[in-house]
């Protein structure tokens, strides 16, 4: 067996199951789950019917590069979305099983596994993939932690001058998971100087881009910082995104990779032999999806409804604002979020996700500590109901502490 396997550390929702094992929760509240990022808004019905009248391709072998009108739907959408000059299709693009196996999938075509020392730069707290991704490629992960005096952005010239030379590969996540906070265009100034000047290759995960919350200011992606700053080739730039939050069809697991053409050919010759082609059916599915904006403005209403609503009843008890994306409120607690996390189950029947499950001890300090993440995909009365425990407990908090 690869013996890289026995340097994975459990998902955090294995870890979640087992703090909530010694815990019973009320009979008589039904258990509401805003731990774990699912979206569940009802898939578009015209999505669901293009795969359906799309079985027929399952008759036959998929290419691992795509069919011409999906790269073109995929190349279409992002020049649009981010308002770039030019994408090609061919060179520029590729669709992938969602975004997860694409970001696992490139640290193993960038990274050089007889290389000892190297290095994988990940925001703290993270999407536990880029850890696993960089061990199993061989690469040892460097925590950037996020500053919550800084409005929980990330500082790059937090990591030491001598760190840099060994970095092969950084993961950016913006919006940011669990954060919700999205990078600006001096971040990304900032690091494609050091990419230049050392040479990594920079996976920006952006599959939260398409949930925000103002419809006049979306996210900017790293494709668009690049352009702006005159970075047309999009060097050593991969961005990865899916159709799953957006559209809400995450069982579909369909998204794509886009950015530097050489890249995207390696990457490619990695995929052919990992065996990464997107069935014909998804893929028909996917061109529906990405030529259409209107599911997806609803889809951001019901949202920013959620996210008020919720916002509005806890505002005598916790001061709650908008994140600038993504589906989550990144809380501060008042007691120490593992306890905050099971005591909420046991009294509540509420779940969350304690935030030290999402980050790690790096620097002296789990940045993720005392926070919890609350991820509001549930229906408008479950998170109504969610808001009204929470409520109820943050009460008996402040009541035991006075």
């Amino acid at each position: 067996m690869n013996p890289r396997l026995d340097q994975l550390r459990p998902y955090p929702f294995e870890r979640l199951r087992a703090l909530f094992q010694s815990s019973t929760p009320p009979a008589g509240l039904t258990p509401i789950q805003l731990s774990i990022g699912e979206p569940r808004h009802a898939a578009p019905p015209f999505v669901r019917q293009a795969l359906a009248d799309n079985l027929q391709g399952l008759s036959s072998y998929p290419a691992t590069i795509g069919r011409e009108d999906l790269r073109v739907a995929l190349a279409g959408w992002l020049g649009v979305r981010f308002r770039l000059s030019a994408l090609d299709p061919a060179t520029q693009v590729i669709p992938t099983l969602g975004s997860r196996e694409a970001l696992f999938a490139l640290a193993q075509a960038v990274l050089d596994p007889t290389e000892a020392d190297a290095l994988v730069l990940c925001p703290n707290p993270f999407y536990q993939i880029y850890e696993g991704a960089a061990l199993l490629g061989g690469a040892q992960p460097y925590f950037v932690n996020v500053h919550p005096e800084r409005g929980y952005t990330i500082d790059w010239r937090d990591v030491p001058r001598e760190v840099w030379p060994r970095v092969r590969l950084v993961y950016t996540c913006s919006p940011g998971n669990p954060t919700g906070v999205v990078m600006s265009l001096e971040e990304w100034e900032q690091l494609f100087e050091l990419s230049d000047r050392h040479g990594f290759v920079i996976a920006a995960d952006e599959c939260y881009s398409e949930i925000y919350f103002d419809q006049a200011l979306p996210p900017l992606g790293a494709l668009e910082a690049a352009q702006r700053l005159g970075r047309t080739d999009f060097r050593r730039l991969v961005v990865l995104g899916s159709l799953s939050k957006r559209s809400n069809v995450p069982g579909l697991r369909s998204g794509y990779a886009a950015g530097d053409a050489e890249l995207m050919r390696r990457f490619v010759l990695y995929r052919t032999y990992h065996g990464s082609a997107m069935s014909p059916a998804v893929q028909a599915a996917s061109v529906a999806a990405w030529q259409d904006e209107a599911h997806v403005v609803e889809n951001r209403r019901l949202y920013r409804e959620k996210f008020l609503l919720f916002r509005d009843i806890l505002a005598d008890t916790v001061s709650l604002s908008l994140p600038a994306a993504g589906f989550y409120y990144w809380m501060r607690t008042p007691i120490d979020d593992l306890e905050f996390a099971r005591r909420l189950h046991a009294e509540q029947n509420v779940a969350v996700l304690p935030g030290t499950f999402l980050a790690r001890e790096a620097h002296g300090v789990n940045p993720g500590r005392d926070h919890v993440r609350i991820a509001l995909v549930s229906s408008l009365t479950e998170c109504r109901d969610a808001a009204e425990r929470l409520r109820q407990f943050l009460q008996s908090l402040n009541k035991a502490v006075s």
